[in-house]
């Protein structure tokens, strides 16, 4: 299995696609379209965080910027019914702090600005996602559990749950109130995570 490519950007042969070579070889992977944006010319440098997906006809190469956006796909691979393009048309459209608020939020809207996901597949993502992506876990009364601490200390937790950086934690925490609960503090955090990717 490839688990990652470190390499130099050779070609970008279709939409959603690009060759990178490694010692010689050219791998082709698909990519969502918020890392297509952020690549330099070719001859450029890439690295990707890569799932291998293998199927009976084929082995494909899906290839991401972050580790975190690999997570989220391989959560949304093992949801019912959705396959690689379904779940590369979801990163393409949302960050994964984004598509993280919508589950915490049971966001059917933002989900069905997906191209190819209705208001069934949205409510059924979002219930499937609600088990696969390692959110925060929520008590009766809305609020996020966690075992003693600050509201702030506890908000930082599940950001590290999420699989957030520190120092990406830190600059979220700063746009955080101090008064509120963990769930408000998480949720403000997840939107300021989502707008600075």
């Amino acid at each position: 299995m490839i688990g990652s490519l470190r390499g130099v950007l050779v070609d970008r042969p279709a939409p959603g696609e690009l060759i990178v070579e490694v010692g010689g070889v050219g791998y082709r992977a698909s990519v969502p379209n918020s890392l297509l944006a952020t690549l330099g010319g070719q001859g450029s440098e890439v690295f990707l965080h890569v799932h291998t997906h293998v199927r009976e006809d084929a082995i494909v190469l899906y290839g991401f910027a972050h580790a975190d956006e690999r997570r989220c796909f391989e959560a949304l691979l093992g949801a019912h019914g959705v396959g690689p393009s379904l779940a590369l048309a979801i990163l393409s459209s949302m960050s994964p702090a984004a598509l993280s608020t919508a589950v915490l939020e049971d966001d059917v809207d933002t989900l069905c600005t997906v191209p190819g996901v209705g208001k069934k597949t949205a409510a059924r993502l979002l219930l499937e996602l609600k088990a696969r992506l390692d959110l925060p876990s929520l008590d009766g009364a809305g609020a996020v559990s966690s075992p003693g601490g600050s509201p702030r200390a506890e908000a930082r937790a599940a950001l590290v749950e999420l699989g957030y950086a520190p120092d990406e934690i830190r600059t979220a925490l700063e746009s955080v109130g101090e008064d509120g609960s963990v769930e408000e503090m998480v949720r403000t955090a997840l939107r300021e995570l989502a707008r600075s990717r």
